[in-house]
């Protein structure tokens, strides 16, 4: 247009148009090449960290090549048939300083350009050595300012005798100055989305802000060390602390709520909780272990009833008549039902309670027999069996057909991946 001296016609413009695109389609496709490079390993991730980082990369790589191909195909003819009047040059009043100064810079590296680039390649290899002894973790800890405290009971705990545990457990970390307010959740929700038994609560802790503190210059970690240090004193309870978001995020990842997890496989538990406890002391030996844990699939107290054939034979009974009488004495048998309405529900007899949950009542509990005289009489049960609590499973989990038990742990002052290894290191050799 300045050339001509009058205003380009709409074919010159865009054939002008053209050119322009045609001069700039290589740096243009190389600057987007660069830029999805970078991306390009994000797409071999696999696993959680895989499905949580592909559409990201997959968004960021579409929308890069969707706007170079817009940027070399209708922006360009956009401009030409939109601007059909008189176009003037201009630029801003920093861009000729910055054009001169980039011009020297430029010109001072290609005179010493053997020396730049034995620099960049040196720094290169310098990054390289650094990142062989850099740590590694999928996600970095965040700090979320509020802190979640997991605490497990003996299996079997009640929910009253639960609940009298907690509220102590509350009223000592409430009595800490840094911490705003304490609240628990206890057991199993009205939403079953995350079913525990009465033993187990989720407790909250909320700080106050910082500008609150006694000592503002105080750590997180010095009030978490206050923390453990009451907790510890607290009898009847295991614990796991960590943070509210980093809880659920490891609980979506591995099943489990600390940062690490160990699973043992077999067919017999007692066999894998003693690897799993074997593990456990393993893996309390590393530094930066935190609260290493065995899962808590036993100590649940049982009654075990065990007949003793000989004595069931000579009062002239069988093994399943004695089931009949426990099983009516112990779990009840219906003895009709009651209507109230459209609705039935079955009436169902049994000991009390009081009898059923103590040990001598039970052995003391009569079974009929027949007497050598053809008269009815009755045996006390813990002449025909053998009565016990013993100590039983909890829980039994699998995991594809296998009998499982999980060691788990959190991890303090240190990266992940550098523990992960050296935890496997351990247990391989």
């Amino acid at each position: 247009q300045q050339q001509l001296g009058r205003s380009l016609s709409r074919e010159e413009r865009l054939d002008t148009a053209a050119t322009a695109t045609v001069e700039v389609i290589r740096p243009s496709i190389f600057g987007i090449g660069i830029i999805t490079a970078v991306y390009l390993p994000i797409f071999a991730l696999e696993g959680v960290e895989g499905r949580m980082f592909h559409p990201m990369a997959f968004t960021v790589v579409f929308a890069l090549t969707a706007a170079m191909l817009l940027s070399l195909t209708f922006v360009p003819a956009m401009v030409a048939i939109g601007f059909s009047g008189k176009v003037v040059e201009s630029e801003r009043a920093f861009m000729p300083t910055l054009r001169s100064r980039y011009a020297s810079a430029l010109d001072w590296a290609i005179a010493r350009g053997v020396k730049i680039v034995a620099v960049a390649v040196a720094l290169v290899f310098f990054a390289g050595a650094l990142t062989t002894r850099m740590g590694s973790e999928f996600i970095p800890s965040l700090d979320e300012g509020d802190y979640a405290l997991h605490a497990l009971r003996i299996p079997g705990t009640s929910l009253t005798q639960s609940v009298a545990m907690q509220r102590q457990l509350e009223r000592r970390i409430a009595a800490i100055p840094e911490v705003d307010h304490v609240f628990s959740k206890i057991g199993t929700a009205d939403l079953a989305n995350d079913p525990m038994p009465p033993s187990v609560a989720d407790t909250f802790i909320i700080f106050k802000p910082r500008a609150e503190w006694a000592d503002p210059r105080k750590s997180q970690a010095e009030v978490i060390a206050a923390i453990q240090d009451v907790i510890s004193k607290i009898p009847g309870n295991n614990y796991e602390l960590t943070q509210p978001i980093q809880m659920r995020f490891n609980e979506l990842m591995t099943g489990v709520r600390s940062d690490v997890a160990i699973k043992v496989f077999g067919d017999d538990l007692d066999v894998g909780l003693e690897l799993a406890e074997r593990v456990r002391s393993i893996v309390a030996g590393v530094p930066g272990a935190e609260d290493p844990q065995v899962e808590q699939v036993t100590g649940l107290p049982v009654l075990v009833i065990e007949p003793d054939r000989e004595a069931i034979a000579r009062v002239g009974l069988s093994v399943s008549d004695l089931q009949d009488v426990v099983r009516a004495a112990i779990g009840g048998v219906v003895a009709g039902t009651l209507y109230e309405g459209d609705r039935r529900t079955p009436i169902v007899v049994r000991l009390q309670d009081s009898i059923r949950g103590d040990i001598d009542a039970v052995r003391g509990l009569m079974v009929p027999v027949a007497g050598a005289d053809g008269m009815p009489r009755a045996v006390p049960l813990g002449e025909l069996a053998t009565v016990e609590v013993r100590v039983g499973p909890n829980q039994i989990n699998r995991e594809d057909g296998k009998r499982r038990v999980v060691v788990t742990t959190n991890v303090n002052d240190r990266d992940l991946g550098s523990f992960i290894a050296e935890v496997r290191q351990r247990l391989e050799s």
